[in-house]
């Protein structure tokens, strides 16, 4: 059984060998991940928007048999491409809390396509915060001042279900005292293991 996982950034592989494991034990030996890193797509899709980088996510997508991407900026071409979406199931956790939405995120350019998600799953008045200074952080490598800065934004919202839009923020959901803090990296997963286990597994 193989699921492959549509990066821009190689910092993500890591994170997901990891989750396997923990969510999926008995499937470790059995479930292979193959982790296709793709970073010019994310710049691309920041300088031109996600359409300029569709034909290319396409292309990938036909080339494997179930594809999850990773990248919330170019999450919704690839998902009409036929590729799981990380975020989706993101969304709908959202959308059950049945409360004001914030999405944060660390690039302007993720805001669009997460908010498009959020009201596809019926949340049409969220939020969207990019969090000041992260993503110069996230560049330098500081990735502990980066999940910070997040995890104290994060608290700036307390009566709000808070969203964080980006894979590589999932870490600050454990460094803040806010309560309904929602990351994509294990619902996503978790997701794509339940249709994979499932008759006829996923496309």
């Amino acid at each position: 059984m193989r699921l492959t996982l549509l990066h821009t950034s190689p910092a993500h592989v890591a994170t997901f060998e990891a989750l396997r494991d923990e969510l999926a034990p008995d499937l470790a030996l059995g479930l292979e991940l193959e982790h296709v890193v793709r970073e010019d797509l994310l710049a691309d899709a920041r300088a031109d928007g996600p359409e300029a980088v569709a034909e290319r996510v396409a292309t990938l997508v036909a080339a494997y048999d179930v594809v999850l991407c990773t990248c919330s900026t170019i999450g919704g071409v690839a998902e009409r491409a036929g590729a799981l979406r990380i975020d989706r199931p993101l969304a709908v956790a959202a959308a059950a809390h049945h409360a004001p939405v914030v999405a944060l995120a660390a690039l302007e350019s993720t805001l669009a396509p997460t908010l498009a998600l959020l009201a596809e799953e019926g949340v049409d008045d969220a939020r969207a915060v990019v969090v000041d200074g992260a993503w110069e952080r996230w560049e330098a490598g500081d990735l502990d001042g980066y999940h910070r800065l997040v995890a104290d934004e994060a608290e700036r919202h307390p009566d709000a279900v808070v969203v964080l839009a980006q894979t590589s923020m999932a870490p600050a959901a454990a460094l803040s005292a806010h309560p309904r803090v929602l990351a994509s990296p294990r619902l996503g997963l978790e997701d794509a293991l339940r249709r994979l286990r499932s008759p006829g597994g996923s496309r």
